[in-house]
């Protein structure tokens, strides 16, 4: 299946950081680094659902005042705004009333942004258990990837935030070749490495060997890269028994990787309380930035709907 991919989505010429205030600083600073890497625009977006209560001097009767509501946002998103202008790039603060993950879709719907950039909510037992509440919402949803730093993400500035090698989890499903694809891109623009892995669930291993090898799997892995992109990048492909959480995790840090790309399907509510799901583990334990393709995109680039697994949290760059 041949791959369609706008542009925009490895080399993005509009990103929208979405922050929670007080903003989460090393989200910014992944965001910021990537528009000044593509020369982007930077929209830092906000969605509140609270209102400024206010008193008349006169009567002292209190009232909701949107406007002064929405200068307190803004007020606190503007140091931002100044840094990414002192660095050169053109920046511009949104703020809208509302719940956060609905109007993040909203705008990436009104506006040409090609990809969102987000946080996650701090480490520790309680932040990990709610890790990605909103993340997860919009990252199942938009129509852009969507760039996640989570809680246990190393500081990219002691590398200077380059991205040298990049891990993508990938699939024997129709969707593989989308993923892939869109890796392979981020990968010639980054003139990174890209490693491909797949993960062989113990109860699958029968049904995907099937008398084929590993090396034979291999294989196929790196027949999934476009070929206008073979002779550009170093790939290599990694194929392995085991828990597809845990391997990935294991791989990101023992290839040292800068990113890792997945292709997310819908989770069920009982993953999304549990965190048995695979996106909920990796946003939560990966130390490098993930950046997420939804069933939308996949859909967009030619992929079938593809069938999941019952009752539990599905990732097309996984399974």
């Amino acid at each position: 299946m041949a791959a369609t991919m706008k542009p925009g989505w490895s080399r993005p010429s509009t990103i929208l950081f979405a922050s929670e205030i007080p903003a989460n600083e090393k989200a910014f600073a992944f965001a910021l680094a990537q528009a000044v890497e593509f020369g982007s625009e930077l929209i830092l977006f906000h969605a509140y659902d609270t209102l400024v209560v206010a008193a008349t001097e006169t009567s002292g009767i209190r009232y909701y005042d949107t406007a002064a509501a929405a200068r307190s946002e803004i007020s606190h998103l503007e140091p931002l705004a100044k840094r990414a202008r002192e660095a050169g790039i053109r920046a511009e603060v949104i703020v809208r009333p509302g719940l956060a993950a609905d109007q993040i879709l909203a705008f990436t719907r009104e506006r040409a942004i090609d990809r969102v950039v987000m946080g996650t909510h701090s480490p520790g037992p309680i932040g990990k258990l709610l890790v990605g509440s909103v993340a997860e919402a919009v990252l199942r949803t938009a129509r852009v990837p969507v760039y996640i730093v989570g809680p246990d993400v190393l500081d990219g500035a002691y590398r200077n935030f380059a991205t040298r090698t990049i891990l993508c989890a990938v699939s024997l499903l129709e969707s593989r070749h989308v993923v892939a694809a869109f890796a392979a891109e981020l990968a010639v623009q980054h003139n990174a490495r890209l490693i491909l892995q797949h993960v062989i669930r113990p109860q699958e291993r029968a049904e995907v060997l099937a008398g084929r090898s590993i090396y034979e799997i291999e294989g196929d892995l790196l027949s999934m890269i476009p070929d206008e992109f073979q002779k550009k990048i170093a790939v290599q492909s990694v194929v392995v028994p085991g828990d597809p959480t845990e391997e990935l995790l294991y791989q990101g840090r023992a290839q040292q990787a800068d990113l890792i790309v997945l292709g997310a399907h819908g989770a069920t509510a009982f993953a999304a309380i549990t965190r048995h799901g695979v996106v909920y583990k990796v946003l939560a334990h990966s130390h490098c930035p993930v950046i997420t393709l939804s069933p939308a995109m996949l859909a967009e680039c030619g992929a079938m709907n593809e069938k999941q697994h019952q009752g539990e949290a599905y990732l097309a760059g996984v399974f």
